[in-house]
């Protein structure tokens, strides 16, 4: 006697049609059926319908094999081949479908991606998110919505008018943190609370970045990574050949450099182009002339920003300024590293992206923590968030599912010189790191925890314009009392007291 039903594909038999459902297989129907009917074996709802004919109609664009549904409530032919969609996808389909875009079951369209990623190391790392992506969804056009600037000041000016318009890309790169207030995110954005329930992001993320991720009481972004910003890079060679260490402090730090002055070499080279390098230096000097503790409580008003490691820090600072190349304004952080990899600079302070710029460079670099950071931890994160208003929500579902899964974060980080930001990476996965990588992964696990304020952790957009509008002019006018003044007032705007 023939079954009545739902038949799977030659070869598929023997395993549970459960199980295989979850992991999203091929089905081929043995007899009419209705699409909620489908929905109700494979999947033990018919409310996942809309799923199932978006993720089938989906594969019929690239494979003519399958069937291409045209209505939710017809009925499908005895030996047509649908597909079955992973229950989490099918989740978070119901929890973003909007059933007034009957649009969004036919399939294809495109995914426009915004970020800042366009050097060395992090153009390679999203283009190996694309590849994963592409290999799921292979209907959807990926358009690669990319502005140049490092740390995303240029690209934030672009996207915020875009957002206010209602023309916003599909899904865009944001610093965790306070940065999602610039965006205004209750009006702007889509809170993902359900997308973290369904796939389990809130158990592999760990608690201190879940915190970070966290405004007004839900999540805005799905991180795929973690980036260290105060690493001191310095060339092996010229290390070598003069027989010098990677400095712990200061003091060591300005010998090298009086030093390597001496020679014809520029000790300390710095970028500033983008206006945030130069900050992004000053901030790493805070960590060291502040205990974490006190570092922290900058941007929260309980260490006040007339603090003597503020002082100290300008001071610092202020001495560097003559040791750095003097074309230091027109490099960016990713052209000034040009001169460690041609041995005519000797050291750069930058984050771990820096990392990988090398590594697609083939540029062999050593590191250490900034001088006085050794057990400090600078931290920020990427991540993607999805406004309200995207063109293409149910391509976004599956590019944060990307993002946040642990293939995802492995194959991006090991090529943009960052660790994954999920907690189960096993000892087999650390080993495919590079040696800096895997050393990041031991220090993010034991050092104390600050947060960036450049790169959107620590401090609102507002307040992190004024902090480098401050450390942008001190460059020039080289005032430590007058600047501490002006930090002392961008707080207060900030605080409100």
């Amino acid at each position: 006697m023939k079954r009545k039903g739902i038949g799977l594909l030659v070869g598929l038999v023997a395993v549970g049609l459960l199980g295989l459902a979850q992991a999203g297989v091929p089905l081929v129907l043995d007899s009419p059926s209705a699409l909620d009917a489908v929905a109700l074996k494979a999947l033990g709802d018919k409310a996942f319908a809309p799923a199932i004919m978006r993720a089938t109609n989906s594969k019929a664009l690239v494979d003519a094999t399958y069937y291409r549904i045209s209505r939710l409530d017809e009925v499908i032919p005895a030996g047509a081949k649908v597909f079955i969609p992973e229950k989490t996808w099918a989740q978070a389909f119901l929890a973003v479908w909007d059933p007034n875009r009957v649009e969004d079951l036919f399939g294809g369209g495109k995914l426009v991606v915004g970020s800042w990623w366009t050097a060395g190391g992090e153009a390679e790392g999203l283009e190996a998110l694309f590849d994963l992506y592409r290999q799921r969804y292979a209907d959807v056009v990926i358009v690669n919505a990319t502005v140049a600037g490092g740390a995303g000041f240029v690209f934030k000016a672009v996207l915020k008018p875009r957002l206010i318009a209602g023309d916003p890309p599909d899904t865009f790169q944001l610093h965790a943190g306070l940065e999602v207030e610039g965006y205004s995110p209750e009006v702007y954005l889509r809170p993902l609370d359900d997308l973290y329930a369904i796939y389990g992001w809130d158990k592999v993320f760990p608690p201190d970045l879940l915190q970070l991720m966290l405004y007004k009481g839900h999540y805005w972004g799905v991180p795929v990574n973690i980036h260290r910003s105060n690493v001191l890079w310095y060339s092996k060679e010229i290390f070598a050949r003069y027989n010098l260490k990677p400095p712990a402090n200061w003091e060591e730090f300005f010998q090298i450099c009086e030093f390597l002055k001496g020679k014809g070499i520029v000790p300390i080279t710095l970028a500033n182009a983008g206006g945030w390098e130069a900050p992004h230096l000053f901030e790493t000097i805070l960590a060291s002339t502040l205990t974490p503790e006190e570092y922290r409580g900058l941007w929260t008003g309980e260490t006040p920003w007339t603090h003597p490691g503020v002082t100290r820090a300008l001071e610092v600072l202020k001495k560097i300024l003559d040791y750095v190349n003097a074309d230091y304004s027109a490099h960016t952080w990713d052209t000034v590293l040009e001169y460690i990899a041609a041995g005519r600079g000797a050291m750069n302070v930058m984050g771990d992206w820096a990392m990988g710029w090398f590594m697609a460079k083939g540029v062999d670099v050593g590191w250490a923590p900034v001088p006085g950071t050794k057990g400090v931890f600078v931290a920020l994160s990427d991540t993607f968030a999805f406004p309200k208003r995207a063109p293409n929500p149910i391509n976004v579902i599956g590019w944060l599912e990307v993002c946040g899964s642990k293939a995802g974060q492995i194959a991006f980080n090991m090529r943009k010189g960052s660790i994954p930001a999920r907690t189960d990476i096993t000892p087999e996965e650390k080993a495919q790191f590079n040696p800096y990588l895997q050393s990041c992964m031991e220090d993010w696990a034991r050092d104390a925890i600050v947060p960036s304020v450049m790169h959107g952790a620590a401090a609102p957009e507002s307040w992190v314009v004024d902090f480098k509008d401050a450390i942008n002019l001190f460059l020039v006018t080289k005032d430590v009392a007058g600047t501490q003044a002006a930090l002392v007032a961008a707080a207060r705007a900030a605080l409100g007291k």
